[in-house]
């Protein structure tokens, strides 16, 4: 018997996941050990500390506050 990859779908038919031989998983094995550990509080914060070097971020982060000022001043300032 040959054992080939076996692709998990949602159901909307979008592959979401793979089964592996084990030949295959043995080739990928280390890999996926070394990305299923979380990133530590320190890392966190270390990654939200760089976001403010990173121009992309930061535009998005603008174009964001502009889109949601006029909602924000609706919601929590009061209106006299």
């Amino acid at each position: 018997m040959i054992l080939k990859r076996q692709f998990i779908t949602d159901t909307a038919g979008n592959p979401i996941g793979v089964i592996l031989p084990l030949e295959e998983y043995a080739l990928v094995r280390e890999i996926l050990e070394r990305r299923s550990e979380p990133p530590s509080e320190a890392d966190q914060l270390d990654r939200m500390g760089q976001a403010v070097h990173d121009p992309l971020f930061m535009a998005d982060l603008q174009e964001t506050m502009s889109a949601f000022a006029k909602t924000d001043a609706e919601w929590w300032e009061p209106t006299e």
